[in-house]
């Protein structure tokens, strides 16, 4: 059950980690990253999007080698997200995405991330989708604020 609260009159949803969320109205998602990412996707026109936030989780001695199971699990909820968003917005002819993550702090670790950020791309250009922004970066964890309404996405 995601936590609402109400703030300078956009209620506020925070997204937990290996969940989605999808607003219709003009409310902002929130996430705190760590060693995970955020895929953001919205349709300006409608005024409606979601966050789906996923970790980074890296089990094996070789981290590169990110398994296809967690692959597998991390598109799947990609594709429960897409399919959800759709159909509470079945007039959105535009969607776009924008990603943003926070890298963990081992270099092994950071490349198995980018192949999973490489991968979560395609699947949305697959999906009819452009990635119209990717902030990415390691270092202290980062607060996502997405307010779908206006398309906007503010890191800090």
């Amino acid at each position: 059950m995601p936590t609402t609260t109400h703030r300078a009159s956009h209620r506020e949803v925070l997204v937990a980690p290996d969940r989605f969320e999808i607003v219709s109205d003009d409310a902002v998602l929130v996430a705190e990253l760590r060693s995970a990412t955020a895929v953001c996707i919205y349709d300006a026109v409608e005024e409606a999007g979601a966050l789906l936030h996923l970790r980074f989780i890296i089990r094996s001695a070789k981290p590169v080698d990110v398994t296809d199971t967690t692959l597998a699990t991390e598109l799947l909820l990609l594709d429960r997200c897409i399919e959800s968003l759709r159909e509470a917005m079945p007039n959105a002819r535009n969607l776009q995405a924008k990603i943003a993550a926070h890298l963990p702090d081992n270099p092994h670790a950071q490349q198995a991330c980018d192949n999973v950020l490489t991968l979560v791309k395609h699947f949305l250009d697959d999906s009819g989708m452009s990635v119209v922004t990717s902030d990415v970066a390691a270092g202290a964890p980062r607060e996502l604020r997405f307010r779908p309404a206006m398309g906007w996405m503010q890191m800090k």
